[in-house]
């Protein structure tokens, strides 16, 4: 009896790893603006952060409730609009509100247009839940072209983020005293989403995900449990755009826009839905592909087609399943011997890469480029658009690239199988005893 009872009331083990995984979050959001401490590096930054927020409270029904969402931008742009005009109440000094609770505005609206919202879309599932909601995106945005009094017309509507008193010489007028604004709540959002994962609302929205016939046989709601998932992912959502109202200062249109909603879809599935860390990564590249994807080649779009066609083939779980699959065979002792396959496929896709890159370069240059004559730069390289020598080099390249890449990912499928296979024999042997 007194052992049961001490047993019971011992403390719980300090989790060493989870501490240190947080702690480093913590400390590389503090750090980044003094390693990127440009301009342009505080605006990638800040608007990185944004996004993780977003693709996380998407990642809320798509990765861990299973609802393919088409219009998830209806609640981060109706949070920046909520949160623009709660914002410019306090600049006319209608409103007594620190500039720093602002997003909670968005957070608000987001959640009572979830709870609006949410009652109509949760009550379907699958194929006709995200057909609901690609239809309500589309509302919201011709709503948004319909009531220029609210929603600012094409202009959209702007807003001066050193409203109020400064408080201890703090005006957000600086880009880094809004990115530490910022790193601020994607801190403590995330936290809260993680925690989310834990509970047990959390842990049922897997289930209905996975086997809802199941839950429904041992009592629950499967509706009430994806409304309540999608009232909470709303509240995140409208975090992030009350957010970027105030890292903007101006909110458009296209904030509710299907391409947003779809940006979302796009980089928490490249991220890698399954893990909670995935769309953190998908945030980030979604940043790096908007802001400075863009600016080097405008194919970008068609370049971001091809990733994501790449993905789907090759690794359907997203950079992070790639990465987690990855530590396993390390955790074993396994890692090197993937070493040379690895550098293979490595140099056999860049090879495909560089002819695939060269043929859309010409392509685009050719189609919206005609009147700069037909020679481009391609790497510090001189294409000739018209001319057969550099068709020749680039789709040589495309088609020996992709024949190496296809030789050595056989080469590779094989080996990874066989060990994954000698692991697996291990964990059975582990267990055995």
């Amino acid at each position: 009896m007194n052992t049961t009872t001490s047993t019971l009331a011992a403390p719980r083990r300090f989790n060493t790893g989870r501490w240190i995984t947080w702690g480093g979050f913590a400390l590389l959001l503090i750090v980044a603006p003094l390693i990127w401490g440009s301009g342009l590096g505080l605006t990638v930054l800040s608007q990185m952060g944004i996004a993780i927020i977003a693709c996380l409270s998407y990642n809320m029904l798509l990765g861990q409730g299973g609802m393919l969402s088409f219009g998830h931008a209806v609640y981060t742009g109706l949070g920046s609009f909520m949160a623009i005009h709660a914002l410019n109440r306090v600049t006319e000094g209608a409103m007594h509100m620190p500039v720093s609770l602002i997003p909670l505005v968005g957070g608000v609206a987001g959640l009572g247009f979830a709870v609006l919202f949410g009652y109509v879309t949760t009550r379907k599932s699958g194929t006709t839940f995200a057909m609901i909601t690609l239809g309500l995106g589309e509302l919201v945005f011709a709503l948004s072209l319909m009531i220029p009094e609210f929603f600012g017309g094409e202009g959209g509507v702007s807003g001066d983020r050193m409203a109020g008193e400064p408080f201890m010489g703090i005006t957000f007028g600086p880009q880094r005293q809004v990115y530490y604004l910022i790193a601020l709540y994607t801190f403590v959002c995330v936290a809260a989403m993680y925690a989310f994962t834990r509970t047990p609302l959390g842990r049922m929205l897997n289930a209905v995900r996975d086997n809802p016939e199941r839950v429904e046989f041992v009592g629950y709601d499967t509706q009430k449990v994806r409304y309540l998932a999608f009232i909470i992912a709303g509240f995140f959502a409208g975090i992030s755009g009350g957010l970027g109202a105030l890292n903007f200062e101006i909110v458009t249109a296209e904030v509710v826009g299907a391409a947003r909603s779809g940006a979302y879809l796009l980089f928490t599935f490249l991220g890698g839905a399954t893990f909670f860390f995935g769309p953190i990564i998908g945030g980030v590249l979604m940043v790096l592909a908007l802001i400075l994807l863009s600016e080097l080649t405008k194919a970008w779009l068609l370049y971001l087609g091809l990733i994501f066609l790449f993905m789907v083939m090759y690794a359907p779980g997203g950079i992070a399943s790639l990465i987690m699959m990855n530590v396993r065979v390390a955790a074993h002792g396994r890692l090197r011997e993937l070493g040379g396959s690895y550098l293979a496929l490595i140099a056999s896709a860049v090879v495909m890469l560089l002819g695939v890159a060269a043929i859309i370069e010409m392509v685009y240059h050719l189609q919206l480029s005609t009147t700069l004559g037909d020679e481009l730069n391609f790497l510090g390289l001189t294409l000739h658009a018209r001319g057969w020598a550099s068709w020749l080099g680039a789709l040589a390249l495309a088609f020996g690239g992709f024949g190496l890449f296809e030789w050595t990912r056989r080469g590779f499928a094989r080996r990874w199988g066989a060990i994954q296979e000698d692991i697996e024999n291990q964990i059975k042997q582990r267990e055995a005893l």
